[in-house]
């Protein structure tokens, strides 16, 4: 979430990136009640100094033997008007607050925008060779994926991984896991699958994309769509020390998605599933660590592809792909030989403060200021050895 102040004083910003987003705000109507909002205050400060003064005069005038009744009745007439702007505050700021969840993020200096605006490549690495045949068409077997039976199981986009195929996505996991926890030393968290509405608020995945969650209706709780929620919200609440920074964490979940925008869309295979795995790394940091932080976990998310011998390119994405939280992204996409296509296996964005203003996560600096945290993450689904000809050809 965008601080009030900020957003009146970059409007023109803040609107930029909401319009880039496809996030409809009525901004007219926002400062509008944030003006009033103002206005209740000072109003209110005014007469509780004004009430404080009658009371003094009450007081005083009681003292010299005086008629204290006029300034009783004041004093009632204050008073009432003092519950009745609290009231009216109340609602205000309430009605500020559903405006204010549905502002997107900004978005960073250096993300492509503008009305044609593209993808931006920032490296390539490998051959981009092509093959005959798709991952697709290898793994149908035994030992492979089954999408029939994973479909009369729960339904479709629900695939059943079936001996090589199963270990080779257990084996994934345990080497990102691996790889992370002991070459770059973030601490391993296995976090519950469930969380509540605050969790996905805090991360801003609610309001917005609710239509996309599997939800839990009798205990009100959603199947998570990425670790990231869980992690994120292990701190929510909380004043961490200065000195307890950076966090890391890396953590392995199940990650569900309704996917209810995709109808139409390109959906054979592994492209858009219902259920997969992925592992995740989550970054807590000081605001001024933040931008160096996002490219070191860019390169980390680099180092599982070259280790594994695969080509794959890194763009930065445009304002209209960049999502509501984040303020910066680069994806990761494999060169799948056997289809001829490029795709994303992985994402790395920054979110600035924005998720730690709606969590209210912050730590507490040297100089005793309560400040908010900076967060980034980066997601990899061990999906995508599959998409790779060379690799699904070695495993099966």
């Amino acid at each position: 979430m965008l601080d009030r102040e900020f957003i009146v004083s970059n409007r023109e910003l803040v609107e930029k990136s909401a319009t880039a987003k496809k996030c409809k705000v009525n901004f007219e109507h926002l400062f509008k009640v944030i003006n009033r909002r103002k206005e209740l205050i000072n109003s209110l400060n005014s007469l509780r100094e004004e009430k404080n003064k009658n009371s003094s005069q009450v007081s005083k005038t009681r003292k010299d033997g005086g008629d204290i009744s006029p300034l009783l009745e004041k004093g009632k007439e204050i008073s009432n008007k003092i519950k009745e702007e609290e009231e009216e505050l109340k609602r205000i700021e309430e009605e500020e607050f559903n405006l204010l969840k549905w502002i997107p993020n900004i978005l960073d200096e250096e993300v492509p925008s503008g009305e044609n605006s593209n993808f931006k490549i920032v490296k390539e690495f490998g051959k981009f060779e092509e093959k005959k045949l798709s991952y697709f068409e290898i793994i149908k077997s035994d030992e492979g994926i089954d999408f029939k039976r994973g479909a009369k199981i729960s339904g479709s986009h629900f695939p059943l991984y079936l001996g090589k195929a199963a270990y080779l996505e257990r084996v994934l996991v345990n080497f990102m896991l691996d790889l992370h926890i002991v070459k770059h030393n973030y601490k391993e968290i296995f976090p519950p699958f469930l969380v509540n509405y605050d969790s996905l608020f805090s991360t801003g995945q609610l309001p917005k994309l609710e239509e996309d969650m599997y939800r839990l209706k009798d205990d009100d709780l959603f199947l998570i769509p990425t670790a990231e929620v869980p992690v994120t919200n292990i701190f929510r609440d909380e004043i961490l020390n200065e000195n307890e920074l950076p966090k890391k964490f890396v953590a392995y979940s199940a990650c569900f998605r309704r996917e209810a925008g995709s109808y139409g869309k390109d959906t054979k295979g592994l492209k858009r599933l219902h259920q997969f795995n992925k592992v995740e790394l989550v970054r807590f940091t000081k605001p001024e660590e933040s931008k160096k932080a996002h490219l070191e976990m860019l390169e980390e998310a680099q180092r599982v592809l070259v280790l594994l011998g695969l080509s794959y390119r890194v763009i930065l994405l445009p304002d209209f792909d960049t999502s509501f939280s984040s303020s910066k992204t680069y994806d990761i996409e494999v060169w799948a030989e056997g289809s001829k296509e490029f795709l994303e296996v992985s994402s790395v964005s920054n979110f600035l403060d924005f998720q730690a203003r709606r969590g209210k996560i912050r730590y507490k600096s040297r100089e005793g200021k309560n400040l908010f945290i900076h967060k980034k993450k980066f997601i990899f689904s061990p999906n995508f050895c599959f998409f790779n000809y060379r690799m699904c050809k070695k495993k099966f």
